[in-house]
């Protein structure tokens, strides 16, 4: 399959550069123009274009002309939108010309790339939901890649709850595919014909995440020099993804809870009310109740987040995925490295299975990238690993070796299994003064993991009261 084409249209001359180089190593061809007619001239010699990334205010034109002159050329083509002057008016005439994304500048260049590597991937996967001619679609979820129960789960609860207005909590460590899993929650709700705008809010400096969130008005505050549309107004009647909310200041926090209450907000500087319309979905990787323990975070901010709560496994929770991403990742990686990687020994598959993975899919992702841009072809074998995913499982063994002596009448294979983990529980407890989150940290483990084996077995501190 060739590598799919990309065209980027905007007059600043950084930006074109930065995408170019990070999307030319993505595998992707990318195709520059600094204005309209530029744009035109290189569709006219092109033979379609997969996504096109336009600027709507161009030196020699409206962008939304050109947008309308590349799905003439090509219907198929997908269209993203930046602009430095967002406004609703433009937010809405961009959802009534099918654009995918829009999103105002400035914004981080990483999440704007990988909005454009999920936007590709959302081809071809919305279907009708039965065979009677039903007009609700849903998202296939064909990009959240697992066989496990705990996978497979996670798929059934976002089908059941999709079309909720209800706001939803995702939690899950990093690289655990958070906002893959809010796309998939969007795009299969009935608001997926309308934006889908997502903000990280632990990248945005906390002085300017209230004026990304609401906007400002002109003279708001020094360097406020005109009326900026906030990301609430460009969500209207989709859906807003406020990512790694933990890290929202408590001031924020406080306007935060009053948009879920009133389900209106004004922008920065204004006295003008503005109807909150879009669905609110947020993740972290941070976990909340221990924060509202702490005092971090507001327990009724908490409560209104938390009223459909999705979690996501870690990696090492779901180690029967990894195989099934391994060959997942490879194959993509083929395709867009050019690459002819055939598999992975077992030995590796072993080696891979056996490792914590701290960075989960993400780090797991990575790895293969790196294999194939390195290895190229043939199958990968525990040479070709980095020396942390071998050095890990060398340490277990020689630990294991060294600690576990088989008596010559045997043992209760389950009592021993049970014993070892109470007393590694409790180790790692005892080690952290009895700090759930912290142990969990230790262990490997989830904290609602470890609670429930605490609370199975039965654990409690020394002191603590019968």
């Amino acid at each position: 399959m060739p590598s799919r084409k990309i065209l980027i249209v905007d007059d600043e001359s950084a930006l074109r550069t930065n995408l170019f180089r990070i999307l030319d190593r993505k595998g992707f061809q990318v195709i520059t123009a600094n204005c309209k007619k530029e744009a035109e001239i290189f569709c006219q010699a092109q033979q379609g274009i997969d996504l096109a990334l336009v600027d709507l205010n161009l030196p020699d034109g409206n962008g939304y002309d050109l947008i309308n002159y590349l799905k003439t050329l090509s219907p198929s083509t997908k269209v993203m939108i930046i602009t430095g002057f967002g406004t609703i008016d433009t937010a809405v005439k961009a959802t009534k010309a099918g654009v995918l994304d829009y999103l105002t500048k400035p914004f981080d260049i990483e999440q704007l790339v990988a909005n454009i590597e999920l936007n590709l991937k959302l081809e071809n996967q919305i279907a009708p939901l039965d065979a009677n001619n039903s007009q609700k679609t849903r998202y296939k979820f064909d990009s959240i890649i697992g066989e496990s129960p705990q996978i497979k789960n996670v798929i059934r609860f976002i089908e059941t709850v999709a079309d909720s207005d209800s706001t939803i909590l995702i939690s899950g460590e990093s690289g655990t595919g958070k906002e893959l899993v809010a796309k998939a929650i969007h795009y299969s709700s009935n608001r997926k014909n309308n934006p889908f705008v997502p903000v990280n809010c632990g990248a945005i400096p906390r002085e300017l995440l209230e004026s990304e969130l609401f906007g400002h008005v002109k003279g708001a505050f020094t360097g406020a020099v005109a009326n900026r549309v906030g990301r609430f107004e460009l969500a209207s009647n989709g859906t807003i993804f406020l990512d790694e909310i933990g890290d929202m200041n408590p001031m924020l926090q406080v306007k935060l809870l009053r948009v879920l209450q009133e389900r209106n907000f004004e922008p920065v500087g204004s006295t003008k009310t503005i109807d909150a319309k879009s669905r609110v979905i947020t993740a972290t990787n941070i976990n909340l109740e221990e924060a509202v323990e702490r005092g971090e975070f507001r327990e009724d901010l908490f409560y209104r987040l938390n009223v459909i709560p999705i979690h996501l496994p870690a990696l090492r929770e779901r180690k029967s995925d990894i195989s099934v991403l391994l060959n997942h990742c490879v194959e993509r990686f083929n395709k867009s490295k050019g690459k002819n990687i055939t598999g992975f020994t077992d030995e590796v598959i072993n080696t891979l299975t056996e490792y914590s993975w701290p960075g989960n899919v993400r780090e797991l992702e990575n790895l293969v990238e790196r294999i194939a841009i390195l290895k190229g072809n043939g199958q990968v074998e525990v040479s070709d690993l980095p020396e942390k995913y071998t050095s890990q499982k060398a340490n277990l063994s020689e630990k294991s070796s060294e600690n576990i002596m088989l008596p010559d009448s045997g043992v209760d294979f389950n009592t021993a299994v049970d014993s070892y983990e109470n007393a590694l529980i409790i180790q790692a407890l005892e080690k952290t003064g009895w700090n759930r989150n912290q142990a969990a940290t230790l262990l490997r483990l989830n904290r609602t993991t470890l609670v429930e084996k605490i609370k199975k077995k039965g654990l409690r501190p020394p002191d603590a009261e019968m």
